[in-house]
């Protein structure tokens, strides 16, 4: 089933009748690292084996940001990000479920029938032991079982992943970003960390400077990380281009609101003004900071971009493993 057009599904309201028969799997799949791959493995083994399309279950927004607000954690990836690396793992479907008051209001029963059973007409759904939902919190394994046993669906639980000793999690993830673990949350996830966007006109401030960046807009009020890093890009050619790279407000230059991901690559003079790239993070040089003066600032970039050049001199960005997913 996995020579489908992958398709994209937004809300209930939706699905047709050719969507109806399929094997699912429900969850935030933030960063779609390692132990999220494993389910989607599952999922595509149960979905080939049956021979029915896979079918993603999401919520936007993520439920403990609905539930969090500014305090929910920040997210490892966009939702355009996530569903490139759900599709580029072999998912046929996502179908994509706005988390209001409505929605959080539904109990376990009614979520199995109006979305599992009604909306999507599932022959199996592969799920953890440990899910809960509803309202209630009464949904869990047992009950899909029970559920399944009656309405004729199946059900497999989904193996928990763990990489020395730990389970891999999207938390666990945020952590190794936070304290510059670089080689940890590529081990979690399989690939390096990245960020990808558009490159956008900024205010060309780095270009006065001499240090002149590609300016992509994150699209959230948090990044899962900050500070000044050592960077490859991965550009609309294909091909990986060194760097450095700042993740923050600019406190220097009168601050933004959201956070903003600026790219200087190194010996890189080409127009990419609107173009995709993929900025993929290997070292953490230092803290985002305020200088007293632009002569100051451009000093401390000059610094950033030496220790970068130290960096490429031992790793060559041809080594790099590019940010996609097989």
């Amino acid at each position: 089933m996995n020579n489908q057009t992958p398709e994209f599904i937004r809300g209930l309201y939706n699905l047709r009748e050719r969507h109806r028969g399929s094997v699912a799997t429900i969850g935030t799949f933030d960063g779609v690292h390692l132990g999220h791959q494993a389910i989607l493995r599952q999922l595509k083994d149960v979905s080939e084996r049956l021979q029915l399309p896979s079918v993603v279950i999401l919520f936007e927004p993520q439920p403990h940001e609905y539930f969090a607000r500014e305090r929910a954690p920040a997210r490892l990836m966009r939702l355009r990000e996530k569903l490139e690396a759900l599709f580029a793992a072999g998912v046929n479907k996502v179908l994509c479920l706005q988390f209001n008051e409505a929605f959080r209001s539904l109990t376990a029963h009614q979520f199995i029938a109006q979305v599992l059973v009604g909306g999507l007409g599932i022959r199996h759904l592969v799920v953890g032991d440990d899910f809960r939902f509803g309202c209630d919190r009464a949904g869990n394994y047992q009950l899909l079982q029970e559920a399944g046993a009656e309405l004729d669906f199946g059900v497999t639980d989904t193996c928990t992943l763990t990489l020395a000793g730990e389970r891999v999690s999207s938390t666990r993830i945020r952590e190794h970003l936070q304290a510059g673990e670089f080689a940890q949350a590529e081990a979690c996830l399989g690939r390096p960390y990245a960020i990808s966007g558009r490159v956008g006109h900024g205010k060309k401030l780095g270009r006065e400077l001499g240090v002149p960046t590609a300016n992509v807009r994150l699209q959230r009020y948090r990044a899962p990380l900050s500070g000044v890093f050592v960077i490859s890009a991965l550009l609309a050619d294909g091909k990986c281009y060194p760097g450095v790279a700042n993740v923050g407000v600019k406190p220097t230059i009168g601050g933004d609101i959201e956070p903003l991901l600026e790219v200087h690559l190194l010996d890189f003079d080409r127009d990419i003004y609107s173009q995709p790239v993929t900025v993929m993070f290997h070292q953490r040089l230092r803290a985002e900071q305020k200088f007293a003066s632009l002569a100051a600032l451009t000093a401390q970039l000059q610094d950033d971009i030496r220790g970068a050049r130290a960096y490429f001199a031992v790793v060559s960005p041809a080594s790099i493993q590019p940010h996609i997913l097989n």
